[in-house]
């Protein structure tokens, strides 16, 4: 999933793990011919851009999330399916994608300079992609209110890490014994258990008007928190998967540093919205606001990766400390029409990458990969929902309700798969296997939360119904 350093443009190879026979020679590049190199690109993004209004508006008009709308478009669009947009990942030639024959009959592309231009070009979208994701970090951040994290007290922090620490453990646990995976796939699939999506969760318990209740504001300060919490595991599980061994002592070393990076952008948070607000007062150009914004997430992103962590880290951190500043509100509303041009090519990009075929029943040789998918499924709710009956002191809380609330992964989720994919550290069965699971509960998890607080409501109902013993007497 093309993520890890966007900006370390010297790793570029090793981002997108080509075999050497693929690497592209200086000479190799010099006969691309840049107009058709271009072409491919708006090609593509024509192809992304209409994929994801098409596949989100169809999720919205039966009151599901678009971003599972843009990563099922994408998973038609892509390799398992239309093969429209295909990378030069998992043995995939130009000669399997449909815009690279399009581009052979409307151009002068000359058979020789197909596979130097369908390289390019993927390269192209693949870096839009890996931007798409700091700016999505970014507005994460930039939604994640620390004041409301402060205050929502111990009970949504003991949810947010028992909801991290249960699901991790079984899934890490459960893919090495059970499955005989490798360590450094297994700790990376279970990283990806271990998120909750905010947005998904926020939207249907403010439908249901149940975003105020004691356990919506559970959820949602457990669900910040979990943020926080997954993208320390998976800064530590992106390392991992780039040194290939599990080495106690970088670990200690990644989590400090993680956490310390969080920390120290948090408690810094005052100087850096102080100077952004001064910085910002004095331009009077247009984007005198976004422009200042956008540079300040790419330069922690740039931070992050030059202390050895993830660029999507330094987004978030950036989007934590600007959260803060006066004119928040003004900065979300116009970070969304950036979010809106890139998000999609990373939600895209991820669906046609992963190849659902490897799941399919009628090749004995699959059968593993969907074992493998109905386990991550099972770990997944099970997990989180144990973790919300973890609640202590408040006897009248629906904790059933709080830990349903925790279980869609949603594009938290999506985030792991694509760092997981473009490392290299996952197989074919396995990434599949972890998107099956962001599908799955991202589906599951509206339509039971609606269950859960509709039962509720009607036990409330009915026990307001019956008469207390005075009024019986009387």
């Amino acid at each position: 999933m093309i993520l890890l350093n966007s900006i370390d443009l010297l790793a570029f190879t090793d981002i997108f793990q080509l075999s050497n026979s693929h690497l592209l020679l200086t000479t190799e590049i010099a006969q691309a011919d840049p107009s058709i190199v271009l072409a491919g690109v708006l090609l593509s993004a024509v192809t992304i851009y209409f994929a994801a209004k098409l596949g989100g508006e169809i999720c919205a008009a039966f009151d599901f999330p678009s971003v599972l709308g843009e990563l099922i478009a994408g998973v038609i669009v892509g390799v398992s399916v239309l093969h429209f947009l295909v990378f030069p990942e998992g043995g995939i030639e130009a000669g399997d994608s449909l815009i690279m024959q399009f581009l052979q009959m409307t151009t002068d592309l000359s058979p020789e300079n197909v596979a130097v231009t369908f390289h390019l070009q993927s390269e192209v979208i693949s870096l839009l992609a890996e931007i798409g994701v700091i700016v999505l970090l970014f507005e994460i951040g930039l939604e994640s209110n620390l004041k409301e994290l402060m205050e929502v007290g111990t009970q949504a922090l003991t949810v947010a890490i028992i909801g991290v620490i249960a699901p991790f453990a079984a899934g890490t646990a459960g893919l090495m014994i059970i499955f005989n995976i490798p360590a450094i796939p297994a700790i990376f699939a279970g990283a990806a258990l271990t998120a909750t999506s905010i947005g998904i969760t926020s939207r249907v318990l403010s439908e249901m008007g149940q975003l105020t209740s004691k356990e919506g504001q559970i959820i949602l300060g457990a669900a910040v928190i979990d943020d926080v919490l997954g993208v320390i595991v998976l800064a530590v599980a992106a390392s991992l998967a780039k040194t290939g061994e599990v080495d106690v002592g970088n670990v200690i070393y990644l989590i400090i540093s993680a956490t310390g990076f969080l920390v120290g952008a948090i408690l810094l948070g005052n100087v850096f919205n102080r100077s952004f607000v001064k910085i910002v007062e004095l331009l009077k150009t247009r984007g005198g606001l976004i422009v200042p914004a956008i540079t300040f997430a790419f330069v922690m992103a740039y931070l992050a990766t030059a202390i050895h962590l993830e660029a999507i880290l330094g987004a978030f951190a950036a989007g934590l400390v600007l959260d803060e500043t006066d004119r928040r509100k003004e900065l979300q509303r116009l970070v969304e029409p950036v979010s809106d041009m890139l998000v999609p090519i990373f939600f895209i990009a991820v669906g046609a990458k992963t190849n659902l075929g490897v799941l399919n029943p009628i090749n004995p040789e699959n059968r593993e990969g969907l074992i493998i998918a109905a386990f991550l499924i099972t770990v997944a709710i099970i997990g989180k929902v144990l973790a919300g009956f973890t609640v202590f002191g408040q006897p009248d809380l629906d904790k059933l309700a709080i830990g349903v609330g925790m279980i869609p992964r949603g594009e938290v989720g999506l985030v792991f798969v694509a760092v997981g994919a473009s490392s290299g550290v996952l197989s074919p069965a396995l990434e599949a296997g972890i998107v099956v699971m962001v599908i799955a509960t991202t589906f599951i998890a509206p339509a039971l939360l609606r269950v859960v607080f509709k039962s509720n409501e009607e036990t409330v109902e009915a026990s307001s119904e019956i008469p207390s013993v005075a009024e019986t007497t009387s």
